[in-house]
């Protein structure tokens, strides 16, 4: 169930989506059947359909956290680094 899925039912008030009636159970891969490029192609375009993709203003607001958070764990890192270094040194000198 993805994220749409979900806000669409929290929209309608209902606990779990209906079931269709004409989707068909996926039988599992069997180790001695091998597929070709075209099927496996056609299958793999098959599940990108069903990908929630992010809009575009939820990928800006994911990278900016991002990069936010790498440049505040680089500092504490950074700040941690030298001050151990320094402690260090004054113990040693």
């Amino acid at each position: 169930m993805n994220r749409q899925t979900k806000r669409m039912m929290a929209k309608q008030g209902t606990e779990k989506p209906k079931a269709s009636a004409n989707r068909a159970v996926a039988a599992p891969p069997h180790k001695d059947k091998r597929i070709g490029p075209g099927e496996y192609l056609g299958e793999v375009r098959s599940e990108m359909r069903k990908v929630a993709w992010p809009t575009k203003k939820e990928v800006i607001n994911s990278t900016i956290i991002v990069l936010i958070a790498v440049v505040v764990m680089t500092a504490l890192i950074f700040g941690f680094d030298y001050a151990s270094a320094k402690f260090v040194l004054f113990l040693f000198d």
